[in-house]
């Protein structure tokens, strides 16, 4: 089956808002074994949008074009349909009366101007819209169809699922659907994945891919329903040994995600200790919903002052050992888990840069400990420097200390071995 997207609208073609639409119809279409073959975006302009249904006739089964369907000067989209294909614009009058009883309900007059969004190309079946004034609607030329969704997203997501996915099942049979498999990476660049999944053998059917985003890289497998399900199974389990220490998880979007499946499933309770991530590890988490079952707490202790009179870090540490040091670490972590009696705490101190490194200690050079009932963990480790820049390396930090969150739970060995992370210390546990 071969499917595109055209996006319309000069506020996405000029950058000024992201296309999350295309994002979320690729993904959606995906888990409905359905790949996009591409996807184009077009400003509002008449002879533009013409051009583009035209070059996508007889090439396409299937063309779903989002935006333009409002009722302003700038929504060209039906008509812009109809004149490509050399028909009427037709008035639905089933939905002007839906848009009409909608604006009554709501105690709002209805602007003359939205009448246009009940006028659809000859021909065109009409696309029920449950939560906007704009219809969609299907139209076919030329042995391709045309599928036509508005702009704002809770809109589009409701008529995609509802209506559209539904639809494109029954037209087309999707009996043997892709499956997108995701695994999770951090520490490693994508040559050196590349080395070490080398030796995996693929089967057909089976396309192997990377995903750079930092702190992550993601290793992509799709599958196209032609592998048997021991024989995928077992790809699996060869890729996960290829990947070492750089696995994370499968199927998250972040080490976050992982800590927080892990976390909820175990009954563990977990706080922080932070300096130069600044609450980043904490934010992690909250962002997920249900964290509140885990997160008892946590600290930003930035000076040494706050280190020692919320964390109960000694001065004689501080002195001996500086802020960024696993002693120094180790101290905060065991006073964050003593003050909430919490099952693990998760510390890091480091220096973030751009500035405040040191020939000993440079800029990335961060301290790490997990504390836990009966022992704890601690490490140094070289993230980045300042090419990375300041965000880089904390998002670095925080990614670390959150694994260490989830190989501590998976009852691995807490310090791994990143590939280009430096291991400054031995890593140290009781």
């Amino acid at each position: 089956m071969h499917i595109e997207m055209i996006c319309t609208g000069e506020e996405v073609l000029s950058g000024q808002i992201v296309d999350t639409n295309g994002a979320w119809v690729g993904q959606r279409l995906l888990e409905a074994g359905v790949e996009i073959h591409s996807r184009i975006t077009v400003g509002d302009r008449m002879d533009d949008l013409v051009a583009a249904f035209t070059r996508s006739a007889g090439i396409a089964d299937v063309v779903l074009i989002n935006g333009g369907l409002g009722p302003t000067v700038d929504d060209l989209s039906s008509e812009a349909m109809a004149k490509a294909m050399g028909v009427e614009l037709v008035l639905h009058q089933g939905w002007l009366d839906t848009i009409t009883a909608w604006f009554e309900r709501n105690g709002r007059a209805m602007p003359a101007s939205n009448n246009k969004q009940a006028l659809l190309p000859s021909g065109a079946v009409m696309v029920d819209n449950p939560v906007g004034t704009a219809c969609g609607f299907r139209v076919r030329w030329q042995g391709t169809w045309f599928v036509f969704t508005p702009g704002p997203p809770t809109e589009l997501k409701t008529m995609m699922n509802g209506e559209i996915l539904p639809w494109l099942s029954r037209e087309f049979a999707i009996t043997a659907p892709s499956q997108l498999y995701r695994m999770l990476t951090t520490g490693h660049g994508e040559s050196a994945l590349a080395e070490q999944l080398a030796s995996v053998s693929l089967p057909d059917g089976v396309d192997l891919g990377y995903r750079a985003s930092m702190p992550y890289i993601e290793i992509k497998l799709l599958r196209r329903g032609k592998v048997a399900d021991a024989r995928w199974l077992q790809l699996l389990d060869e890729v996960r040994t290829a990947l070492g220490d750089a696995w994370l998880g499968d199927n998250v979007y972040s080490v976050a995600e992982a800590c927080h499946q892990l976390l909820l499933v175990q009954g563990k309770q977990l706080v922080t200790a932070e300096s130069c991530t600044g609450g980043m590890v904490a934010s992690n988490l909250v962002d997920l919903a249900g964290s509140s079952a885990y997160l008892q707490g946590g600290w930003v202790t930035y000076s040494n002052a706050a280190k020692q009179s919320e964390l109960n870090v000694s001065a004689e540490t501080l002195a001996e050992h500086g802020a960024v040091s696993t002693a120094t670490a180790m101290a905060m972590a065991q006073g964050a888990r003593a003050k909430l009696d919490s099952d693990i705490a998760i510390s890091i101190t480091g220096v973030a840069g751009p500035d405040g490194g040191s020939e000993e200690k440079p800029v990335g050079t961060v301290a790490f400990a997990l504390a836990y009932r009966g022992g704890y963990v601690a490490q140094m480790l070289r993230l980045g420097n300042k090419r990375h820049g300041r965000d880089g390396v904390r998002k670095l930090a925080a990614t670390v200390a959150l694994d260490m969150v989830r190989r501590h739970l998976r009852g691995e060995s807490v310090c791994a071995d990143y590939g280009y992370f430096t291991r400054l210390e031995q890593c140290q546990s009781e």
